[in-house]
Order: structure tokens, then sequence, then C-alpha cells
């Protein structure tokens, strides 16, 4: 696929098929890709006015858009080409050529004013490109910027008069270049040669006074609307390139074949463009860059599809909204680095997982700020916050988990001896008890002792003696049971062998426990400490 730095030339981004305009998604894919800040230029007019010639030369390529050398009109929908910006580093210069507007072909007012509209509002430079000059017919000709009231929503906001409220237009209409191709007249005013933007300023002048009303009124619309909707005006004449049929060679044609003059004009329309165009940048100075601009074109050719007004506070919305949540999935994929990496489970204890935690969640909570925009009412910082405490309880119930394991590990390993032993009868003899208590103290110190037990050890350590109670009752009352056997012993003379002492402990079926062979599972009594 291309990238931003190599497109070997323009793709479609919309397509008009059938007066039906639609996203290309090969192109959509492009701007996926580029993440740098775009510098969007689209250049509209008339058809057959040498748009595509103009844009190529912007692409520092004699060939690329077509130019076409028929009176058919080429260009269908709105083409693209994405270009490294030859000036500015950092940014990459976005292209749009459009099919020509008022192609007999079409017969379709609709589809010139949509694409009119769509390249006012996807553009950061908008190039109006015309033939001859600045006249009334040239004016009635742009009566595309006088329906753009009628087009373009600035808020979702029905019941509002967007002509009245054009500040809010110039806060995200791009800069306005208007381009006069096959220029003759001298540039003078009142005797005094004039520049060509002092030209521009001239012919947009209001009328007053030399016709009715209504008439007067409609004569000054695309006037009015072009100096209140475009924050910033420039004007380039052009002489004719070449004379006669090597006009429709003119791709072919090197520099030194065509008018100095136009050589020279095309370089300073170029050089104009390079040095002051501005990235594209939407309300609340958000700078857009490929996906942001892919997002912007499938929400607006989205609603015109479907039948709406391009809304710029719905686009913005949509767009924060689609940011939003992935500045959440990136925070919380950090979140989740952070503490899987620093995380050495278990803990030694409860405090050392919550400042983890609490600097994790610092720096994801940082991470969201920095790729997030327009997050009204703090829905999506919510979201995140409420996302982190999950994952802390997973974390918690990990660790905990996690020491559960090493402790039983531990106490299995430590206590595996002692409890052979008593299966063995080591301890069923006078004293027995002393010596099976000294040596659990000793295995208990042993445990204490050992490092990363984690916020389990005392609690696993309780309930393994606890399951241990009735081995450790049994010991004392065998001990206690022989210590006195030897006492009557001593006093009367010996046992018989094999005759239990009359003192030994019972089952709960009334059969003797031998002092020879105890069984962890065999006995239960409470055990005293």
């Amino acid at each position: 696929m291309a990238s931003e730095d190599h497109m070997p030339g323009p793709v479609c981004l919309i397509e008009n098929v059938k007066g039906q305009l639609v996203a290309n998604q090969e192109a959509l894919r492009i701007l996926s890709s580029i993440k740098k800040p775009v510098v969007v230029v689209a250049i509209v007019g008339l058809y057959r006015t040498g748009k595509s010639y103009l844009m190529n030369k912007l692409a520092g390529k004699k060939t690329g858009f077509s130019l076409g050398s028929t009176v058919q009109s080429h260009t269908k929908g709105i083409w693209m080409w994405c270009v490294p910006h030859p000036q500015k580093a950092g940014r990459t210069l976005v292209l749009l050529d459009t099919e020509g507007l008022g192609d007999v072909e079409k017969g379709d007012n609709q589809n010139d004013c949509w694409i009119f509209a769509l390249a006012v509002l996807l553009s950061s430079i908008f190039v109006y490109n015309s033939v001859g000059t600045i006249n009334q017919q040239a004016l009635d000709q742009l009566h595309y910027v006088t329906e753009l009231t009628d087009r373009i929503r600035m808020r979702s906001s029905p019941d509002q008069d967007e002509l009245e409220d054009s500040d809010e237009f110039v806060s995200f209409f791009p800069d306005f270049v208007w381009t006069l191709r096959d220029f003759s007249l001298e540039l003078k005013a009142n005797g005094e040669s004039i520049s060509p933007d002092e030209y521009l300023e001239n012919s947009l002048k209001l009328i007053q006074g030399t016709s009715p009303k209504e008439k007067e009124k409609e004569l000054n619309l695309p006037r009015l609307c072009i100096r209140k909707f475009f924050p910033k005006k420039k004007c380039f004449v052009f002489e004719r390139p070449v004379q006669g049929k090597k006009l429709g060679q003119l791709e072919a044609l090197e520099d030194e074949d065509l008018d100095s003059d136009f050589v020279e004009q095309v370089a300073k329309f170029c050089s104009y463009v390079f040095s002051s165009s501005k990235v594209k940048t939407l309300s609340g100075g958000l700078k857009v860059n490929g996906p942001r601009l892919k997002s912007l074109v499938m929400t607006y050719v989205n609603t015109i599809s479907g039948g709406g007004l391009p809304c710029m506070e719905n686009a913005v919305l949509t767009l924060s909204q689609t940011e939003n949540a992935a500045a959440v999935q990136k925070a919380i994929a950090h979140y989740d680095q952070q503490m899987s990496q620093k995380l050495q489970l278990p803990t030694e204890n409860l405090q050392e997982l919550l400042d983890l935690h609490r600097a994790s969640e610092k720096e994801a909570i940082k991470i969201f700020m920095e790729n997030s925009f327009k997050d009204v009412n703090q829905v999506f910082l919510t979201e995140l916050v409420t996302k982190i405490e999950r994952k802390q309880e997973e974390f918690l119930a990990k660790n905990v988990q996690a020491s559960s394991d090493r402790c039983s590990a531990l106490l299995q390993d430590f206590f595996s001896p002692l409890e052979e032993d008593v299966k063995q009868g080591v301890y069923c003899k006078p004293r027995g008890f002393f010596l099976f208590n000294q040596k659990l103290q000793e295995l208990k110190k042993k445990y204490y002792n050992t490092p990363g037990k984690g916020v389990q050890a005392e609690d696993a350590l309780q309930k393994f003696l606890q399951s241990k109670e009735d081995v450790i009752e049994t010991i004392l009352q065998t001990d206690q049971a022989l210590t006195e056997k030897e006492k009557e012993i001593e006093g009367t003379g010996s046992t018989p062998k094999g005759d239990l002492p009359a003192g030994a402990p019972k089952f709960s079926n009334g059969e003797k426990v031998s002092p020879y062979k105890v069984n962890f599972n065999q006995v239960h009594h409470k055990l005293k400490a």
C-alpha cells in the first residue's frame, strides 16, 4: 500500500457514482497511515480550466492528475495525492483535485454544490480556478459559495442563521485563493498599477445604487459571502501558457516551451502555497492528521449520502468520540504494561501494590489527556477511571492468589517431614508433645523468616495450623496418657505388651487411638494453643 511519502500518483478519494458520492476505501487506508499533520489544498472551478496542471505543479510532477485534452471533463469526484511538504518538515501536503463544475454532460447542479462544499470543508487552502477576468459573470459562476449556508451547518441546532453567525464559519473556513487563467488585461485602476490582490479586493466591493434593491442584493451576495466567510484572500493571474493546439499538450511541454511570464507566475503561486499553507485545524485548535482527515471525509460523505447537511459540530463530536475511545484504550494498555512489568507477585505487603497502582494510574491519565479532546462532561475520563479500578481489583486478586500459592508451597515443603514423623509415631511417647511443639516452633520461625510470602503469609499459616488441630490435640493427649502410664508402671509394674493405656484418646466410635500410629485424618479435637 502507498504511504504518505511514496504515493506514485493520485487516487480517487470521493467517487461520483451516478451522482452519488462515495468515499473510496483505498484512499481512506492511505489517510490512516499518515500520522503527520496535513496541509490540505483543494482546487475547484469550471471544467476544462486547467486545475489539474496547477495541482501537478504543487506535487512537483509534470503528470499525475489528469489534464485531459478534449472538451470532456476528466476528473470525476475528488482525487487525492499525498506528498511530503516541500518546505515544512513533519507535515504532509494533501492535494485535492475536484471534478469540473458546470459540466453540461452531468446536468446535475446538486452534485456540483456538494463537491464545492466538500472542498471547502476539507481544505486549509481553497483555490478557485477560472478563466479570464473577475467580472459579474465570473462572480455569478461562483454562486456555489452563496449556497454554502444551505449546505453546511456550524452547529447541530436547527434554529440558527448561519450567515449571521459567519464569524464561526471564519474560524474553520480555509484561506481563499483565486487563480485567473489566460488573463490578458493590464492590472491598472485609475491609471495606477495595482497588484492581483488589490484587483481581487476591488472586484469584491459591494455594488451600490446601480440596480433595484432586490437585484443589487442578488449581485452582491457572492461578494458578501467571499468577504465574510474566508479569513484570508489571495489572487494570482496567469498569462496564456502557449498558443494554439499546443495547449492540449501542456503536460508534455518543458518550461522553456512555455510563456516565460506564465512559468514565473506558476512558480509564485506554488511558492505562496508552500510558504503560507497552514495545517488543517478544527475548532478548539485541533490539528488534523491523516486519520482525522479520514474521519471527516467519512462523516461528511455519509451525511450527504443520507440526505443530511454536513455539520462541523457533529463531525468534531464524531471525531472526538473515536479518538477519545482510542485514548482510553491507549491509557489502559499503558497501565496494564506498567503494572505487569513492575509488579513482582506476590508483593510483601498491600502498600507496595497500591503505590505502584497510583503511579501507573497517574501516567495512564496523563496519556489519556494528551490523546483526547473535547471530552464533554468527562465521559471518557470517567470510563478510564472505572476501567483502571477494575484492573486494580484484578491485580489485587492475582496478588492474593500468588501469595496463597507461594505460602501453600512453603508450608508443604517445611512441614511435610514433621507430618511424616508424626505418622511414624516419633512423638507418641512421654514428653512427646514437648518435642513436637519445639519442632513446630522451629518450623514456624523458619517460615516467618522466609521472604516472598506476600499478603497471605499469616492467614495461610493460621489456616494450615487449624487444619492440623486434631493431630496436635492427639499428640498432647497421647503424651499425657503415656506419662500417666509410665508413672503407673513405676509404681505397680509393667503393662502387658500390646495393651493400650487406659487414658489413651478414642475415636468417635469408641475405638482407642494407637500411640504408635497416628494419622492426620483420623482424629478430630480442638487445638489447645
